[in-house]
């Protein structure tokens, strides 16, 4: 027991992440053995991939590829599917828990000893907490993430994708729709993701407002007391409601320059996930049956977010609500109309030609300033 103990509070950085590896794959299996993937649903997929990239290619005009490769789909288990997502989100994860472990302002000479006490204690736990909140948002992800861009972070260089087969049969069955249309669908917006968050300006620019955003929580000793006394190890509500809110159990809160920054994030994402949305009702119409009954039924799954979507969105700044979307797709629609796809493709020539906030409510603005004289 004590073996134990002593690896769980072992030094290993700001983040504990052999708890958090752990939390994940028993939050993805609920702690039963998974089947692999089988291997017949690659080659389904493999088929797909290829006409949903040159479909995608072809309307985007953009590469496809983000690492000089050609694209692969990869079906995994849920758990395999947080233990790959580790690598993408390690970075922001270890940004925040670095932020956390400064002191607060004003600690220090005159502080409270009862603070100055909590302080050392979340020293000690931080690593740990962070290693299971880290899990806990991986392994919720996992358990309805369809593909990898669900959530619309950008991911290291690779021109491999993964798709979760159980998690596709879970909706097939949920929604009554057809499961080969399913997977195109998604092989096409894993595509089309791929295609503009890959763009080196988008993926710097994303990177770094979520930088930002995971740098500026600030720590609440006082809320980190609470949080310690109240919770209740015996009750697996009061436990799992701590587990998906960091504000509570991390003493985090949100400040000012966070709130801004989260609004460009949101400004962004709008604008991918609008000519995203437009690829697809291009391309889809023509390759997918059901594709309106699918596209309906995936929308409204889309904003009615999971417990591991909200949790990344108040971890990372990751997260977009349907006046968002609604927002990013009038933008799209708007360009389009007016300047067709030829126009809508400039979106992602340059960081220069990406929308301010105010050109998102007035697509004809954003036309007439992309032609202006550098």
């Amino acid at each position: 027991m004590f073996g134990d103990l002593a690896r769980l509070f072992s030094n290993q950085g700001p983040i504990n992440w052999d708890v958090a590896r752990q939390t994940a794959q028993w939050i993805a299996t609920e702690g039963k053995s998974e089947s692999n993937a089988d291997p017949l649903e690659r080659l389904r997929m493999e088929e797909l991939i290829r006409v949903a990239d040159l479909q995608v290619g072809e309307i985007t005009g953009l590469s496809t590829s983000v690492a000089g490769g050609l694209l692969t789909v990869l079906p995994v288990t849920r758990a395999d599917w947080a233990l790959h997502s580790f690598e993408a989100y390690r970075p922001y994860l270890e940004r925040l828990a670095e932020s956390l472990s400064q002191s607060p302002e004003g600690a220090g000479a005159g502080a409270d000893p009862a603070s100055e006490l909590v302080g050392d204690i979340g020293k000690v736990l931080g690593p740990v907490l962070l290693g299971v909140q880290s899990g806990y948002m991986l392994g919720q992800l996992s358990r309805r993430s369809l593909g990898q861009y669900d959530v619309l972070l950008p991911r290291p260089p690779a021109d491999q994708l993964l798709t979760v087969p159980s998690n596709l049969i879970a909706f097939v069955e949920e929604w009554n729709v057809d499961a080969d249309d399913l997977r195109m669908w998604v092989c096409l917006r894993e595509v089309a993701s791929h295609a503009v968050i890959g763009r080196p300006h988008v993926r710097a620019r994303l990177q770094e407002m979520i930088e930002q955003y995971v740098s500026s929580f600030e720590m609440n000793p006082d809320a980190f007391e609470a949080s310690l006394g109240d919770l209740d190890p015996t009750d697996p509500s009061a436990l799992q409601k701590a587990l998906g809110n960091p504000e509570t159990l991390l003493g985090a809160i949100q400040t000012d320059a966070q709130r801004e920054v989260l609004g460009r994030i949101g400004d962004l994402l709008a604008v991918v996930s609008g000519y995203v949305d437009h690829v697809l009702d291009t391309v889809g119409g023509r390759l997918i049956g059901s594709y309106e009954m699918l596209t309906e039924a995936l929308q409204r799954r889309r904003v009615d977010p999971s417990e591991g979507e909200r949790f990344a969105g108040r971890l990372i700044g990751l997260s977009l609500d349907r006046d968002q979307y609604d927002r990013g797709a009038a933008f799209v629609s708007g360009v389009v109309e007016r300047a067709g796809d030829e126009g809508a493709r400039r979106l992602w020539l340059s960081e220069r030609f990406l929308p301010t906030p105010a050109e998102l409510d007035a697509p004809g603005l954003w036309l007439a300033r992309i032609d202006l004289p550098d």
